[in-house]
């Protein structure tokens, strides 16, 4: 099992299952596994924070029953966070992120982060926060001793495939220098061989990538490619 706090040697690469083939999800992230990918990103979404509405607590069981020993890093695009952190905990995810967005004081009737934070933790997950593409990166460093990993969104939430959005580097840049060598900077839009050297560079080190693992024709060339974008 992956220890998502062990700082690591080269960027780790979280293949989305969003971009898979929802009929054959196991099988199809199994073998990105095979292909060298490093841990599995599991996309949620409410209908109400973003428009899409995808997985939930069941697609992890299922997951977790195939894949024993994978990493289950879960990013909740959802407005009341908090509503799912016992239920996903006991479906297995390792990891649980949250947007920024939701909680107070940006949202006047959202959770409070630093609880948020707490509750994860003693669920037994790794905890995550998310900021999206236009939020500024600032009010994540009261957090950063707590966190685990910050998640920097390059397209806008909701819907696979669209195109990354080269401002958000200075998002990441900006976190990176911040973090501890335990929290990692994880980014996820648009990422594919062209596009994560630029991410790397910018102390990025986990790569969500969807389309560009799944719908590829050869998964372990472009794992790899991934894997070895420069710094």
């Amino acid at each position: 099992m992956l220890d998502l706090n062990a700082k690591p040697a080269r960027p780790l690469v979280a293949a989305s299952v969003l971009a898979s083939d929802f009929g054959r999800m196991a099988d199809d992230a199994a073998d990105a596994l095979d292909k060298g990918a490093d841990l599995l990103h599991v996309d949620v979404m409410d209908g109400h924070f973003v428009a899409n509405l995808t997985m939930g607590a069941d697609t992890i069981r299922g997951l977790r029953k195939h894949l024993p020993d994978t990493f289950l890093d879960v990013h909740l695009m959802v407005e009341r966070p908090g509503e799912y952190i016992d239920s996903f905990a006991d479906a297995g995810a390792n990891h649980f992120s949250f947007h920024l967005e939701v909680c107070h004081p940006f949202h006047p009737h959202g959770p409070e982060a630093g609880v948020l934070i707490d509750r994860i933790h003693n669920a037994g997950m790794s905890a995550g926060m998310v900021i999206n593409p236009y939020t500024s990166a600032w009010p994540v460093q009261t957090y950063l001793d707590k966190l685990d990993l910050v998640l920097v969104m390059s397209v806008i939430p909701g819907l696979g495939g669209q195109s990354f959005m080269p401002h958000v580097l200075e998002q990441a840049r900006w976190l990176a220098q911040r973090v501890e060598p335990r929290t990692r900077v994880e980014m996820d839009g648009g990422l594919d061989p062209d596009t994560a050297p630029s991410a790397v560079a910018a102390g990025v080190d986990t790569l969500v990538a969807g389309s560009s693992v799944f719908k590829a024709k050869d998964r372990a060339a472009a794992i790899a490619a991934l894997q070895g974008a420069i710094r």
